[in-house]
């Protein structure tokens, strides 16, 4: 069997979509996509809900806690007590593995395909995201900071695009060319940057943002053209379209550091004490072995806040999918509500200030935490033997990698999602959808 007729898995992510936002005038082409294959009504992302958590949880089937990548940003000591560092950044999983003694703590889809093929990444989110998919380099990356191949030696030519639209449509087009028609790995991911970019510099539902989700629509249209062409009866071409999170419009934003310290709770803004990861929507909270009788009461004063939804605490951040064996102490799921915004989008909520960089402006788009239309990502699949129709069991980005893996015939050992049953039977009826499928109430504030 030639590499071109083997089984063969696509992933297309378009980035913060959230489920509602797709629709007929918008996004054409997903839209068929749902209608003619199989969507999954109940999809959910992890937590937090930012993109490199996400990243490394498509990449390895496991939530945080078991794959190591805790957010947007992390507390690590890298000898020098406990700081807040960007994931973002280029070199980000190289400190991780300094400080901590690995990258990521299972092995990703790039490594578990390498006995059939290199698996190829291209992505147009930051590099810290982007790199999440092959920290050890068993195949491709491609990145606008930089691409590697195995053994993570350089590529050139590397990917030459900037963040949005246009970059995306030039990186998809190489992708469907080079990668889908030329190469034909075993595993693909093209990790676009719309409607991500743009949500976060203006309203969600407003004309700029839906043009954005039109230009990632323009992407999943020419990849789904391609793998028609090349795989007609969908019978050796598994296609996944999704978001990884949706997006909350951003109510107020809010200096958790400072309010710590001003409660006598955080020695200084830059202390190691209390490190304050921020995560969009959510923040994780790092205690020092000095500072952790501190503990109790920093979760007393969290809980008189008004900036708080849900809190978690000890040992029920497991429920959560977060360690609970380390220093990190406490997340919090920043508060919001059901309002809707200048263009009819529903869902505020309140954002956590960050230094590290990231805009949040009162009004544009966000993510990071539990709220209901975070959590609501859109999952459709193409092919592979998948039954069409609406489903409704519950399913997550952890369930990804072993559908994949299942397709190609690989083992799945050490992840802990679970590939959903390719002939179970859809939902029955309209009204069974939107029961199950989109209604996330906000979690109300308390410890578990």
């Amino acid at each position: 069997m030639s590499r071109h007729d083997a089984p063969k898995a696509v992933l297309v992510v378009c980035d913060s979509l959230r489920a509602d936002l797709v629709d007929s005038q918008t996004s054409p082409a997903l839209a068929r996509l749902a209608a003619e294959g199989t969507r999954f009504a109940t999809f959910r992302s992890v937590f937090p809900s930012t993109t490199r958590t996400s990243a490394a949880s498509i990449a390895t089937g496991c939530r945080p806690a078991a794959h190591g990548l805790l957010g947007n940003t992390m507390a690590l000591d890298e000898g020098a007590g406990l700081v807040c560092v960007s994931a973002g950044k280029p070199d980000f999983l190289h400190r991780l593995r300094r400080a901590t003694g690995h990258a990521l703590r299972r092995p990703t889809m790039h490594e578990r395909v390498a006995r059939v093929g290199h698996a190829v990444a291209m992505s147009n989110v930051s590099p810290g995201a982007a790199y999440a998919h092959d920290p050890e380099g068993a195949g491709y990356v491609y990145h606008r900071s930089g691409s590697f191949g195995p053994g993570r030696e350089p590529l050139d030519p590397g990917l030459d695009i900037a963040i949005g639209g246009d970059g995306d449509g030039t990186m998809t087009e190489r992708f469907c060319r080079e990668v889908l028609e030329e190469r034909s790995p075993p595993y693909a991911v093209l990790w676009l940057s719309e409607p991500d970019h743009t949500g976060h510099h203006h309203a969600l539902g407003s004309p700029r943002h839906r043009s954005a989700i039109a230009a990632a629509d323009a992407c999943v249209a020419r990849v789904r053209d391609t793998i028609h062409r090349l795989d007609p009866a969908g019978e050796r071409i598994l296609l996944a379209v999704c978001s990884d999170h949706g997006m909350q419009t951003v109510r107020k934003r809010i200096d958790v550091i400072a309010a710590l310290v001003a409660a006598g709770l955080k020695d200084a803004p830059d202390s190691g004490d209390v490190v304050v990861a921020p995560q969009g929507t959510a923040v994780l909270l790092s205690f020092s072995v000095a500072a952790e009788t501190r503990v109790p009461d920093v979760v007393a004063w969290l809980e008189r806040q008004p900036f708080t939804g849900r809190i978690i605490v000890g040992e029920a951040l497991a429920s959560v999918g977060l360690p609970a064996d380390g220093r990190l102490r406490v997340a919090v799921g920043l508060a919001g509500d059901d309002a809707a915004n200048d263009f009819g989008v529903r869902g505020r909520s309140d954002v956590a200030d960050n230094a590290l960089g990231g805009e949040s402006q009162p009004g544009h788009g966000q993510h990071g935490g539990l709220a209901r239309y975070e959590q609501a990502p859109f999952l459709f699949v193409h092919g592979g033997g998948f039954v069409p129709g609406v489903r409704s069991e519950a399913i997550s980005l952890i369930d990804l990698a072993p559908m994949f893996l299942r397709h190609l015939s690989l083992p799945a050992q050490g992840v802990e999602g679970r590939a959903p049953e390719r002939d179970a039977a859809p939902m029955s009826t309209a009204a069974d959808v939107g029961r199950r499928s989109g209604r996330y109430p906000m979690l109300a504030k308390g410890v578990p």
